[in-house]
């Protein structure tokens, strides 16, 4: 057991290394791995709250959400490739409050794309 959990830990730090930060200029893009794809909600066990949403996570930190469901964050896998592309940024946010970014992305392995923001709620909201 100890030596899965040290095998998974390396490759987890092995496929950040591989992962180029998200990107910080509209119209940059970053070439990142899928690290989990998961639902809007979990339950008080950790466990995915059906009919909840989308959301998925990359190696590099990012993160993308959804309060419906996406096919084709469904469809991705952890490990896959993606790029992830900056569209847009909120204007006239608060000191701080970094949320609400909109991000393109495609995974290349599916050749699937979404577009969505980095959180919930953009600066300023709940």
């Amino acid at each position: 057991m100890i030596r899965v959990v040290a095998s998974l830990a390396a490759f987890a730090v092995a496929a950040s290394a591989l992962a180029a930060p998200m990107p910080k200029r509209v119209g940059d893009c970053a070439r990142t791995k899928v690290s989990r794809i998961e639902t809007r909600l979990m339950d008080a066990d950790g466990k995915p709250v059906a009919g909840s949403g989308s959301a998925i996570d990359f190696v590099n930190g990012g993160y993308q959400v959804s309060y419906d469901e996406v096919a084709a964050i469904a469809a991705s896998r952890p490990g896959d490739d993606a790029d992830v592309c900056l569209v847009s940024v909120p204007k006239g946010c608060p000191k701080g409050d970094h949320r609400g970014k909109i991000y393109k992305t495609t995974n290349l392995r599916t050749r699937g794309q979404w577009t969505l923001p980095d959180s919930e709620h953009s600066c300023g909201g709940a």
